[in-house]
């Protein structure tokens, strides 16, 4: 019996830590296009559904670029550039158009559907016998043999089940955390500094003297471009772009962003920027580990993402209002006591 209970522990834990490394593979991917929101939702303050679109306009120039024979890296920077182009439009229809910042981005989203279509020439494109940016990643890692050292290591902790590679998820922290310090570089510089009080108060940054059209289009495009990168990457490490890939890729963002805010605080912009990327890290691993329950099906990722945001936006509020209410108790039992002694 004990054997057994052993064997069913070993399973789990085995489950757990694959689990676990696929979040981190996947979340580290992910934070890439959390950061692109963070940029128009924090940032500028300008809530930009065309996340939904662009997300996908990644995967699709990326795809069927390595289809048509581009180079996986050419690929990927014609994506960034297609993300660019589509924030562009959504900051010109804003700025220019005169048209509610909400309504901007739901227009861009519903027309980069079909031009995503157009770009794809169908519904979905594989990329399962194309070269990709992962493919030669790997073959480059392999020769290295890091992966065997690691999973000798992880091997002699006990874990039975490991991880095909480990090239995808350490180029990928390399490379998203390079991503993050150029972001928080551009942030501090004079137009960074501009495009975040563009954010904080236009009327000020207007005042003296900026275009704030200019920044705000720019703001997007760089978002869009982040959000794109983003797409371009999880469609060549699953092998495939789908139309419908990007749906609900605000809300994943949105989860991401409010999630490392309440864990990690944001002090700073370093701090924040870097509390951004864990967030996502941390949703997919939440994601990864609800969807174990037995319960719970993969048609259940969008419900949960759902409950994920709402226990992430109330739980912080829940928490200062009972600080908030402590500190009273604790004020009105002070003055409760000077008055008693001041009557003694």
């Amino acid at each position: 019996m004990d054997v057994e209970k052993e064997r069913k522990f070993i399973m789990s834990f085995d489950s757990f830590f694959i689990s676990t490394f696929g979040a981190v593979e996947s979340g580290i991917i992910y934070a890439l296009m959390a950061l692109g929101v963070y940029l128009s939702f924090r940032i500028l303050d300008f809530p930009d559904l065309t996340v939904d679109g662009s997300f996908v306009t990644g995967g699709a120039v990326a795809a069927i670029s390595i289809v048509n024979g581009v180079p996986p890296v050419l690929a990927t920077i014609y994506a960034v550039l297609a993300g660019f182009l589509a924030g562009v439009v959504t900051g010109i229809l804003n700025t220019k158009g005169k048209i509610n910042p909400l309504l901007s981005g739901i227009l861009m989203m519903i027309a980069l559907y079909s031009i995503n279509l157009r770009i794809m020439g169908k519904p979905n494109v594989s990329l399962l016998n194309e070269s990709t940016m992962f493919n030669q990643v790997e073959g480059f890692w392999a020769a290295l043999g890091i992966d065997d050292f690691l999973n000798n290591m992880i091997t002699s902790m006990g874990i039975g089940i490991l991880p095909q590679t480990w090239a995808i998820v350490i180029i990928m922290i390399v490379v998203t955390l390079a991503i993050k310090f150029i972001t928080d570089y551009f942030l501090k510089t004079e137009v960074g500094l501009a495009l975040r009080a563009t954010g904080d108060n236009e009327k000020m940054i207007r005042s003296f003297s900026a275009n704030t059209d200019i920044l705000t289009i720019v703001g997007l495009g760089i978002s869009n471009a982040l959000v794109a990168l983003s797409g371009a990457l999880i469609a060549q490490q699953g092998g495939f772009t789908d139309v419908s890939m990007g749906i609900g890729m605000i809300v994943i963002g949105l989860a991401s962003v409010i999630i490392g805010e309440a864990l990690f605080g944001t002090k700073t912009i370093a701090r924040t920027t870097l509390a951004v990327i864990g967030g996502a890290i941390v949703y997919r691993w939440v994601l990864a580990m609800a969807l174990k329950v037995e319960f719970l099906e993969t048609g259940d990722a969008k419900l949960i993402t759902s409950v994920i945001v709402i226990v992430a936006l109330v739980t912080p509020k829940i928490i200062a209002s009972s600080k908030e209410a402590n500190r009273k108790r604790k004020k009105r039992a002070m003055l409760s006591s000077r008055e008693e002694g001041n009557s003694a």
